[in-house]
């Protein structure tokens, strides 16, 4: 038989080994639930002009306005898939003779506005909603090729 001095370290033991894992379960969950509020936060937020953003304190309409606008640039980034092969019917960029013939016949405020607005099948403001009016009047010029100043 067993002596009661191995007894008590066995039972000892067994405890040690329990509170052990218990500990560690407990501590395992502990860092589950860490990682599981960091993949329920929010991947980003919205801000509407005007507002305060998250980011710094800066607004929509200062970092809009401190944003430099390229026609250039933009022409390529929104304009570029439909007026350089005249897909759906876009007129091209480098058809001189179009353009001309096209702002004799209506005007180039009539182009700018049908930009604007949309026109067969290009969207409103074509691809780019955030572009203004006048950003819009200066895509138009640079796609038509058009040197008046407004």
């Amino acid at each position: 038989m067993l002596s009661n001095g191995f007894k008590s370290r066995v039972v000892k033991l067994g405890l040690l080994v329990l509170s052990i894992g218990l500990a560690g379960s407990v501590w395992a969950q502990s860092i589950s639930d860490q990682q599981i509020a960091e993949r329920l936060q929010p991947v980003g937020s919205v801000c509407l002009a005007g507002e305060e953003c998250a980011s710094g304190g800066a607004t929509i309409a200062a970092s809009a306005a401190s944003a430099v606008f390229s026609a250039e640039a933009t022409y390529d980034q929104y304009c570029a898939m439909c007026h350089n092969t005249g897909m759906a019917g876009a007129p091209e960029r480098g058809d001189a003779a179009h353009w001309e013939s096209r702002i004799a016949d209506v005007g180039i405020d009539t182009v700018v506005t049908n930009a604007i607005n949309g026109i067969n099948a290009m969207p409103p403001r074509g691809m780019c909603s955030t572009c203004s009016d006048d950003q819009i009047a200066e895509l138009v010029d640079y796609l038509s090729g058009n040197q008046t100043n407004r």
